[in-house]
């Protein structure tokens, strides 16, 4: 039973897989009533996820929230969710499908970690966060990627898709103590550098109000007569961004991605962006002395190095133990069963055969002992082979939807709603719940002499 408030007794089971947006928020604008005056909800036990934390972390509310990575790994780190919010109709049914409930502005928000997720289905534009401020910690999300990716159409600030300035009204309106962005590795590149520059001056003086009509540009003219003035402490915020490969922190794919990491100024946290833990010249160590394959059961032979296609970014630290190796796509999938074509398998979630798979230029398939391709989430289908592996007698295969959530780190309860090629696209917009982890815990370290008491 998952439910707060008026949901008690309401079952996963019941909710609707395909679901239509309540009328409170089609075409209209969801106003959040002020939080401290209700009373606390109920508190119930999740199907899925049950709380890792000894002790909350604090609030939290997850925009472009999609099929749920990064909001997994905020919630595993103690962080409550008092909202959530995704257009995407097949991610909101991934969503209620495990681990949330519609919000209803006139009920009570969660009040403990085993609460469940209160979410907006609508697009962000129509969400009114005043009523938060104050009471959040952090705002995080993965803001979408598509008008900076390097396999989309490069728009950058002109793509409608853009929603850096909706991040930047939430954290404008709810004043956390903490932001959290992920996005792809493209929006660093050299044609958006201006604009990535405009962003970060943005959030860190989110105050600092863009007037109706103005253009950007002239915007940050002003950002940055205002920053040379310094400010109010509590209306800045000190921005920290890293390029990180997910396969440094423990993931078994080899995935790029930018992470903007501020915290309010008032607050006085020096930020690090956590240390690798995995190396890929490690993984090179374990194949070469045979520790690999026996941990595999693999028949002797000469060493399966891995192709240096690309190297770890984040370097390593010599006064810290050495990394582990990297984890590779065997690793991830080597203990489930084979897959039967358009069969599910007994005792799994989405590990169903698919046929069809293919190789040709530019489109290989994943080597079982190296972290997986990137998984993508193109709106032409999925390019470069991420889906398909070559197994150990040289046939080719596509992987299943389970075996692809695990190159994602999802737990295997974990359900995605939709026909694989919606599963897949889910998944491949999402955050990698172990990377989600490893910063979501950084940041929570960092700011717990600041939690909330009350």
């Amino acid at each position: 039973m998952f439910a707060c408030a008026a949901y008690a007794g309401t079952t996963l089971a019941t909710v609707p897989q395909v679901y239509q947006a309540p009328s409170y928020i089609r075409g209209t604008v969801v106003r959040v009533t002020n939080l401290a005056a209700h009373p606390p909800s109920a508190v119930v036990t999740p199907r899925v996820l049950e709380p890792t934390a000894e002790v909350e972390a604090g609030t939290s509310i997850e925009l472009f929230t999609g099929g749920g990575g990064l909001a997994m790994a905020m919630h595993d780190a103690g962080f409550r969710h008092l909202l959530l919010n995704e257009r995407d109709r097949r991610a909101c049914a991934t969503l209620r499908g495990n681990v949330a409930i519609d919000f209803n502005p006139d009920e009570a928000p969660p009040t403990a970690l085993s609460d469940a997720w209160p979410l907006i289905e609508g697009s962000v534009n129509t969400v009114d966060f005043t009523g938060f401020a104050g009471q959040i910690d952090v705002v995080a999300g993965g803001v979408p990627c598509q008008p900076f990716s390097l396999g989309g159409a490069h728009q950058g600030h002109l793509d409608e898709r853009n929603l850096w300035p909706e991040f930047l009204r939430c954290v404008r309106e709810t004043r956390p103590r903490v932001i959290l962005a992920e996005n792809v590795r493209g929006l660093i590149r050299p044609s958006f550098k201006p604009y990535w520059d405009y962003i970060r001056r943005s959030l860190t003086a989110p105050f600092e109000q863009r007037i109706d009509g103005e253009a950007w540009q002239d915007h940050d003219l002003r950002l940055l007569k205002a920053l040379a003035a310094g400010g109010d402490p509590s209306e800045r915020y000190d921005l920290d961004f890293k390029l990180v490969n997910a396969a440094d922190y423990g993931v078994p794919q080899v995935r790029h991605r930018v992470l903007l990491v501020g915290f309010r100024r008032d607050l006085g946290v020096k930020w690090l962006t956590p240390k690798v833990t995995h190396s890929q010249e490690a993984l090179r160590v374990s194949i070469a002395d045979g520790s690999y394959a026996r941990r595999h059961g693999l028949r002797p032979g000469p060493p399966r190095i891995p192709r240096a296609a690309v190297p770890s970014i984040a370097p390593l630290d010599p006064n810290e133990p050495p990394p582990l190796p990297w984890l590779t796509l065997r690793d991830a999938i080597s203990d489930l069963p084979d897959p039967v074509e358009r069969q599910e398998s007994p005792g799994y979630v989405h590990h169903v055969g698919w046929p069809g798979a293919r190789e040709y230029p530019g489109h290989t398939a994943n080597d079982l002992d190296r972290p997986a391709k990137t998984v993508k989430a193109g709106v032409h289908g999925v390019p470069g082979g991420e889906t398909v592996v070559r197994l150990d007698d040289g046939t080719i295969r596509y992987l299943t939807v389970r075996e692809v959530a695990r190159v994602m780190t999802f737990p295997d309860g974990w359900r995605l709603n939709g026909p694989r090629g919606e599963q897949i696209r889910q998944l491949g917009n999402a955050v990698p719940v172990k990377l989600g982890a490893v910063v979501s815990e950084a940041i929570r370290d960092a700011i717990r002499p600041h939690l909330r008491t009350t």
